[in-house]
């Protein structure tokens, strides 16, 4: 059995199916609460049906793993031939999923490094990614941390949403910023700074916001080598556009991921969302 460190992430990491399989990562799934009913995100409930649920204005809240499941897949993994663990997660201070992991990590079987890597959706994906990449040429669970901190480091998010309702009920932006953000019917560019999410730049009409979005994510970019993924709820056209658009104007792009967020962020957001990662190489 061959040893080697493995990288073990969560659901809002939102990388590709075959992106985590060639890589061997390994994510731990958050939970949609959808009226009475828990569902693990990814395989038990879809976008569409959360976008649905949200537009008849359903309950819908979300829930971190617990420390058992993520003993599970410590142990899981471990029992797989890994001699050391680096845990990637979304910001703690958006979510209790770090807190989790740290619980479970003192448990594990062998040892386990647990990251709050501030970011979330692609922003963490790419600092999965990162850490993969550094596993795969021998690195050791140190060399694979450095490299995903060096990754969150450089990488920005940037949101486009038609509402801050979800945010404010779901207590990831403040009331004051949700206010002002809903005054004269502006829309509202969001970013994520210290691991929080941020009200950024308030436009005046949808297709000025998403021109800014664009705008913005193009002046980001310039003059590096960088990865670049469009998250979206509900919105595959204009997310397709988007991509369409960073594609031509960004002489310096690597990977380009379009993708449509899963149910835990969507639950947050809601139907609308445009997101872009800009992420450094």
């Amino acid at each position: 059995m061959s040893r080697h460190v493995a990288i073990v992430t969560d659901s809002t990491a939102y990388l590709p199916p075959r992106t985590m399989e060639r890589h061997g990562i390994t994510a731990v799934p958050l939970t949609v609460v959808l009226g009475d009913r828990a569902l693990e995100e990814g395989t038990e409930i879809s976008t569409r049906s959360l976008a649905q649920a949200l537009q008849k204005r359903r309950s819908v809240t979300t829930s971190r793993p617990s420390p058992q499941v993520f003993a599970e897949t410590y142990r899981r993994v471990a029992e797989s031939g890994a001699s050391g663990i680096v845990s990637l997660h979304l910001s703690a201070e958006l979510s209790g999923t770090y807190d989790a992991a740290v619980l479970a990590a003192r448990e594990a079987p062998v040892p386990v490094r647990v990251v709050d890597t501030g970011m979330v959706a692609m922003a963490l994906g790419f600092c999965a990614l990162s850490a993969a990449e550094a596993a795969e040429v021998g690195g050791a669970v140190d060399e694979a941390v450095t490299a995903a901190e060096k990754r969150a480091a450089g990488t920005s998010a940037y949101f486009y949403v038609d509402t801050l309702d979800y945010l404010r009920r779901g207590g990831r932006i403040g009331t004051a910023q949700a206010l002002l953000g809903s005054a004269l019917a502006v829309k509202p560019l969001l970013q994520l700074e210290g691991g929080r999410i941020e009200l950024l730049e308030k436009v005046r009409t949808a297709s000025k916001a998403i021109a800014r979005l664009e705008e913005i994510a193009a002046e980001r970019a310039a003059g590096a080598k960088v990865d670049i993924a469009v998250h979206h709820l509900a919105a595959h056209d204009r997310a397709g556009a988007l991509a369409d658009r960073l594609r031509a104007r960004v002489p310096g792009l690597g990977e380009l991921h379009v993708s449509e967020v899963g149910a835990v962020i969507g639950a947050h957001t809601g139907p609308g969302l445009l997101g872009v990662v800009v992420s450094p190489r």
